[in-house]
């Protein structure tokens, strides 16, 4: 029997099985808005790598199962897979395999069905192991960049620090714990690896490069939104003012933040006036204010929608809103709630582990900085809404100040 002939017949079938099961996995979450095409990834390359492997009348060259496994795991590294997800892909291969091809693999001698399942078995680990070579690599990568700007912060963090002690006491509480984690497993990792060498399902290095990620990368955003608030109160931040189309702007933000809202089962909504093809503004600067009040409303929801809604007021201003169905926010907390590092504190709902404490402050500040105004109404269990008015054309309202 030509076990390689066997799978080459059914290479589509076996394809197209596997990704039906890996959509349909409720262990592979990170698959779930992936096409057709990203799913599918470079699991033809290493299929027919194992053909080629498996093969009696070639030479069978492991080159090509390392090549296409390689590039599998760098690419699921990219999309967010996570380890286990990775091997849950491998395991359900294997499955659709045996499964396929169980009929003509029965004909075979007892000697012959244990020869070949055992090289199925060693190809599909070899494939597994180089694969999560791939995806160590592709993380320390991003941890090497993500340690390059962590560096590129420290000084101006430390001056700051230095300088107004007293206002960023709760900053340095904030910046402990993750910082702690990143020294931490970072060390312990950089000593495992050094010991151990390369093994092929190194879980536990994968964890640990996990955590040190996520934890950098609040510390990051944490390190950022102080800078960002540093800069408007020395004033630094200048404005580039440009034609900005608004219904465009929301549609990116509403696309980049769309998988945080899915994961609590939360929809999106926008819902805009006719507004001018263009307003003359600072496109980055809105973006951050649209962005962080977005993300916020997403933050402190856990049922319901997030309604995004713009309008034109005069011929001079316009307005665009964020309401949610969340928390809301008490009386007695609203007049804080733009003031630096201020968080709502309550025994039924505990801080959030993301939160800072800085988004909202930065929203009021860039708002300023736009010659705009911001407003509250909130109603505890029944959620908020955030009204952000502008003018039409920044340049004329900066030329007459």
């Amino acid at each position: 029997m030509d076990f390689s002939q066997l799978l080459a017949e059914n290479t589509h079938k076996i394809i197209e099985k596997w990704i039906l099961k890996v959509r349909n996995d409720r262990h592979i979450e990170s698959a779930d808005d992936l096409s057709y095409t990203a799913i599918k990834n470079h699991i033809p390359d290493i299929f027919q790598a194992m053909i080629t492997v498996l093969s009696p009348s070639q030479e069978g060259d492991i080159k090509s199962i390392v090549t296409a496994s390689w590039q599998h795991g760098l690419l699921r590294a990219e999309q967010g897979f996570d380890p286990s997800e990775i091997a849950r892909e491998y395991c359900l291969l294997r499955t659709v395999i045996f499964d396929t091809i169980e009929g003509e693999l029965s004909q075979g001698t007892p000697v012959e069905i244990i020869r070949y399942m055992r090289l199925i078995d060693a190809v599909i680990d070899e494939a597994i192991a180089r694969c999560f070579n791939s995806y160590v690599g592709e993380r320390l990568r991003e941890l090497q960049s993500l340690q390059a700007s962590l560096t590129l912060h420290n000084e101006e963090l430390t001056r700051l620090i230095n300088a107004n002690q007293d206002n960023l006491s709760e900053l340095a509480h904030e910046l402990k714990h993750p910082l702690t984690a990143i020294i931490g497993y970072s060390d312990l990792f950089l000593r495992q690896q050094r010991r151990q060498g390369t093994t092929k399902d190194n879980y536990v290095n994968l964890d640990h490069i996990e955590r040190v990620l996520r934890n950098g990368r609040h510390l990051l955003r944490l390190i950022n939104n102080v800078l960002e608030l540093s800069r408007f109160e020395a004033g630094k931040l200048q404005l580039q003012t440009a034609p900005i189309n608004v219904q465009e702007l929301i549609s990116n933000v509403c696309e980049m933040l769309e998988p945080l809202a899915e994961e609590k089962n939360l929809k999106i909504i926008v819902d805009s006036d006719p507004l001018p093809l263009e307003i003359i503004t600072d496109g980055f600067q809105l973006q951050q204010i649209v962005t962080n009040l977005v993300s916020n409303a997403i933050r402190y929801t856990d049922s319901g929608t997030i309604s995004i809604k713009c309008e034109v007021l005069d011929s001079e201003k316009w307005a665009i809103a964020v309401a949610d169905t969340g928390i809301g926010i008490a009386p007695k907390d609203q007049y804080q709630i733009f003031e630096p590092y201020f968080r709502v504190n309550s025994e039924e709902r505990p801080r959030l582990p993301d939160s800072t404490g800085l988004g909202l402050a930065i929203v009021a500040r860039l708002v300023k900085l736009l010659q705009g105004e911001i407003h509250l109404v909130s109603q505890e269990g029944v959620g908020s809404t955030f009204t952000v008015t502008l003018p039409l054309d920044i340049s004329k309202k900066l030329e007459n100040n």
